[in-house]
């Protein structure tokens, strides 16, 4: 998707580590013409499988996931990282995040993800796949069924998108990063 590889190269920073922050125009500002247009390229990229729910993990997944589900018409729910008290009937697992090196117990509702459910993931980011498997974890303890996963950036030299393409999972990734080695990106 050459918009999002030119935002990527022109406002993307890079940090040492494997981190590219792009919180100017994805995860923290964010660009509805740019979010609409990865929307559509998702929609485009996933349109011969029958999926009747999009699901994320908040925060940063939920506006992509979103536009998907407005542009088909079907529902969204979102892996919160924190339980609200006024949860109940609920599922969890437990995902580390990469870029804030930190775990997090995520949850979700059973009244939102059942077994009559065919789910497509979409996330902001693909490094090493955790929040990815967790995601994994939660359909399978609702007996849903994943039906592909779908990333605005991929970090390739993590290794993730390897590890779940290995496990027969349709993986897309909108822009796919090799290398952010001395700071310099270098897009695929």
């Amino acid at each position: 998707m050459d918009l999002l590889k030119k935002r990527i190269l022109q406002d993307g920073k890079c940090f040492e580590g494997g981190i590219l922050k792009v919180d100017s125009f994805i995860n923290h500002q964010m660009d509805p013409i740019l979010m609409k247009s990865i929307g559509v390229e998702f929609v485009r990229r996933f349109a011969n499988k029958d999926f009747n729910k999009v699901m994320t993990i908040e925060a940063s997944g939920i506006a992509p996931a979103i536009m998907v589900g407005y542009l088909l018409e079907l529902p969204v729910v979102f892996a919160k990282k924190k339980q609200p008290k006024t949860m109940e009937n609920m599922i969890s697992t437990t995902v580390r995040s990469f870029t804030k090196d930190r775990e997090y117990n995520v949850c979700i509702s059973k009244d939102f993800l059942s077994k009559e459910d065919r789910v497509l993931f979409i996330d902001d980011f693909l490094a090493n796949g955790n929040a990815a498997n967790g995601i994994i974890d939660l359909i399978d303890q609702a007996g849903a069924q994943l039906v592909g996963m779908g990333f605005i950036i991929e970090k390739a030299f993590q290794h993730g998108g390897e590890v779940l393409r290995e496990r027969g999972i349709h993986v897309e990734s909108l822009a796919i990063i090799d290398s952010l080695d001395n700071c310099q990106i270098k897009i695929r």
